[in-house]
């Protein structure tokens, strides 16, 4: 029988070290889950619920579009719930293809972002009734913002993942610029940037999963 491709030996040990980096980026690729499914479902969700907001709630009380009070910030919690849902579903997917050290890390990296929103609901909830309104919708808005992008440089620094660190950077960048803009425009800014710099991570990241 005459020999394939595959079977023909190898001309040096850099051929082999080379063969065995390609497959493993090929499997890394394989199981890793695609960058739109977990950049996207969140981009949208900021595109349109914090777009709503600052539509409703416009900056020194301007209402651009006349809406029921409670509207925007219900369709922005479905928006978030559902982000999270899929997200959580492809990062389930891709970590019933691993074992060990890393799928350990993907489980308590996901807790961490449950538990510390939690946290952070309490912790407004307490005191938010204390403030204008408008200020106390900043405090939530920014908190959570805040949160994120902290929490997104975390998963960058732990798996050495240069893109997401540099998403948690711009966001909480991003959100810094709204809280010192003020309200109504913190909404628009996270709108645009924030969601806006997610999709674009999202469409920016799958070339490179391919």
């Amino acid at each position: 029988m005459e020999p394939i491709d595959d079977d023909e030996p190898l001309d040096s040990p850099a051929d082999s070290l080379a063969l065995i980096a390609r497959e493993r980026a090929n499997l890394v690729r394989d199981i890793a889950p695609d960058p739109r499914w977990m950049y996207w479902p969140w981009g949208f969700a900021w595109l349109f619920g914090f777009g709503l907001l600052f539509l409703r709630f416009g900056p020194d009380g301007r209402v651009f579009v006349d809406l029921p009070a409670w509207l925007p910030l219900t369709v922005l919690a479905l928006l978030l719930i559902t982000a999270g849902v899929i997200t959580g579903v492809v990062g389930a997917r891709s970590a019933l293809q691993t074992r060990g050290p890393s799928s350990r890390q993907g489980l308590m990296y996901g807790l961490t972002w449950s538990i510390a929103f939690f946290g952070l609901s309490t912790l407004f909830a307490q005191f938010g009734d204390l403030l204008p309104d408008e200020k106390a919708a900043l405090l939530w808005a920014g908190g959570m913002v805040a949160l994120a992008g902290a929490l997104h440089m975390a998963g960058g620094a732990i798996w050495n993942d240069r893109q997401l660190f540099i998403l948690g950077a711009w966001t909480s960048l991003t959100n810094v610029a709204g809280i010192f803009a003020g309200p109504g425009w913190h909404s628009l800014i996270v709108a645009t940037a924030g969601g806006g710099g997610m999709l674009l991570f999202g469409l920016v990241g799958r070339p490179r999963s391919r």
